[in-house]
């Protein structure tokens, strides 16, 4: 008589047991996150080099942004990253409908934060001829400054769209994490893939956590100043 050793949902015959296989797939992703941090690491080098040889140029350059919708966008990551860990959570707890509500929430909350970054933010960054390239204007205001400015604008559109791009690619993962869990994929046995996304999804809420003081605080500013 033959014996089959009953596996749980998700296990990888790989690996021998489900301890081993889930703290693979966490180092998989935080070696996966040692690159995005030296990637991102040496983005925000060059940025700190260039504000400290041009500083009144980025001073300038930062009160030209709408400080607001940044202060509104930090807020909607922050409640992104809560919703996320309550996902993984309910899979802890094994809360399949729970699982559901909390990814689509943190979806939504992922697709506000782009709305308010293209729709409004970019768009008026466009208005006002604030994009290098695209017709940008050099006030006479700004004085000798003014012809560093453009740089200023170059490292924010640059770090901002990579961000956005990150944040589009963690909503696809999301987006195929929410129909696993609909089909009730994730048990408190196996929830792998949903802890290790919410570390990428983590990341890239932190990420914009230094962007925003990087960016928009430059020369004292703070949420509800104006230009």
């Amino acid at each position: 008589m033959t014996v089959h050793n009953a596996h749980p949902p998700g296990f990888a015959h790989q690996f021998e047991d489900m301890q081993q296989q889930r703290e693979a797939d966490s180092l998989g992703m935080w070696v996966f996150l040692l690159t995005e941090i030296m990637f991102f690491g040496g983005l925000f080098a060059s940025y700190i080099v260039y504000r400290a040889l041009y500083l009144p140029a980025f001073e300038i350059g930062s009160h030209q942004l709408e400080v607001r919708f940044g202060a509104l966008n930090t807020a909607v990551l922050i409640l992104s990253s809560l919703t996320m860990a309550l996902a993984i959570h309910s899979a802890q707890v094994g809360k399949r409908r729970a699982q559901v509500a909390f990814l689509i929430t943190t979806m939504i909350l992922g697709a506000a934060f782009l709305a308010i970054k293209f729709t409004f933010e970019w768009h008026h960054d466009y208005v006002e001829h604030l994009v290098p390239g695209f017709g940008f204007v050099i006030r006479p205001e700004w004085g000798a400054a003014g012809q560093h400015v453009p740089m200023f604008f170059c490292f924010y559109f640059f770090m901002t769209g990579l961000h956005a791009l990150h944040m589009i690619i963690g909503i696809g993962l999301l987006t195929v994490l929410t129909v696993m869990a609909h089909r009730g994929r994730f048990t408190p046995e196996y929830y792998a893939p949903l802890e290790v996304s919410g570390l990428y999804w983590h990341f890239v809420d932190i990420v914009w956590i230094f962007l925003f003081p990087l960016l928009y605080l430059i020369g004292g500013r703070y949420p509800g100043a104006g230009h």
